[in-house]
């Protein structure tokens, strides 16, 4: 039998500058079968604009040789990738009427160019508040921009912010344990480590996320998931936790983490912002995301921090930017605080 998912358009309960707007709200149930999961988006999407979208992005970021190289993945797809997202890679294809193949390329695609800035901090009541800009310079993703809530056995098991088209996450909350952010960390050769990774078995990052988020009982356990599973491409993992002091940046290598990175409020510490380089690093130049939130956190207090001055923080100029695409703040203690805004204006 299948179960019914359906598509929520939420009331934005902020006032929103601009043509600033909130996606929308796409339930999935991990109760059907994964072929049929991303049913509901068809309701929000052409086949024909989809096709198209997919084929902007992929054509402007994937190299013409991967083409050629992920035709024996697909051909051999259990092989190569898990379930259930061989299953739903698959359901994709055939619900919007694509080659299997450029689904495959679309989800690895979304991985190898966005650039984000995640931040994670401690109010002076103990409350963590998470938040993060995506950055990626392809302005159709803005209308592929949707909140999706995973539910199973009739709740939500978890829920995220991802692309139409793509079965992983970078931004995620379990409610009550944790909230989770990806950030790309660019050691090169990104096309490289796919493919042989593809032999390795080992996990793409946001695959990752997804996995964590469903499995994961609370911050501790998510921490060392996102830090000790092997993965397809080094990354910064950013995790908030329900309780006092549970915030950390995980800097990742392929195999392991390359260095982990807590909250430390005892020493003033009550944020950490993780922009596209390690932190122990200064920022490439002209790159001022980092100081300019600095500056807007220092601004803002431990005493008025919450979600809605933790967006105004993500608001500021560079922070958000030109090809600022989403911005998400959320807080695991208080789930109904989880709110996305996809960005055509800062400030």
């Amino acid at each position: 039998m299948i179960m019914k998912s359906w598509v929520l358009w939420l009331p934005f309960a902020w006032t929103v500058c601009g043509a600033n707007f909130s996606p929308p709200v796409v339930n999935v149930s991990l109760d059907q079968e994964p072929k049929l999961r991303w049913w509901p988006l068809k309701k929000l999407y052409t086949e024909d604009f989809l096709q198209k979208a997919a084929a902007q992005v992929i054509d402007s970021t994937v190299p013409a040789w991967v083409h050629h190289a992920v035709k024996p993945v697909v051909r051999a797809l259990e092989k190569f990738i898990p379930q259930p997202y061989a299953d739903e890679i698959r359901g994709m294809a055939a619900f919007y009427g694509s080659d299997i193949s450029d689904i495959l390329l679309l989800n690895f695609a979304y991985e190898v160019s966005a650039f984000c800035t995640s931040i994670v901090a401690q109010g002076t009541n103990g409350n963590i508040f998470h938040g993060r800009n995506l950055d990626y310079p392809h302005s159709v993703l803005k209308n592929l921009t949707i909140d999706v809530q995973f539910i199973k056995n009739g709740e939500v098991a978890y829920r995220g912010t991802t692309f139409a088209g793509y079965v992983g996450l970078v931004t995620g909350q379990s409610k009550n344990k944790f909230t989770v952010t990806g950030n790309q960390r660019d050691k090169g050769h990104w096309w490289d480590n796919v493919i042989s990774a593809f032999l390795l078995k080992n996990s793409p990052v946001s695959w990752l996320v997804r996995e964590t988020l469903e499995e994961a009982s609370d911050f501790l356990n998510a921490a060392i998931q996102l830090a000790k599973v092997p993965i397809i491409a080094d990354v910064y993992y950013i995790v908030g936790g329900a309780y006092p002091g549970e915030g950390v940046v995980i800097t990742r290598d392929r195999n392991g983490p390359a260095d982990i990175w807590p909250l430390d409020t005892l020493h003033g510490n009550w944020y950490r912002i993780q922009t596209n380089s390690d932190h122990w690093l200064s920022p490439p130049i002209p790159d001022h995301r980092l100081e300019v939130a600095m500056k807007a956190l220092n601004a803002t207090g431990e005493s008025n921090l919450n979600v809605s001055s933790l967006y105004q923080v993500l608001s500021v100029r560079p922070v958000c930017n030109n090809i600022t695409v989403y911005t998400t703040v959320m807080n695991a203690a208080a789930p109904e605080e989880y709110r996305t805004v996809v960005r055509e204006t800062c400030g």
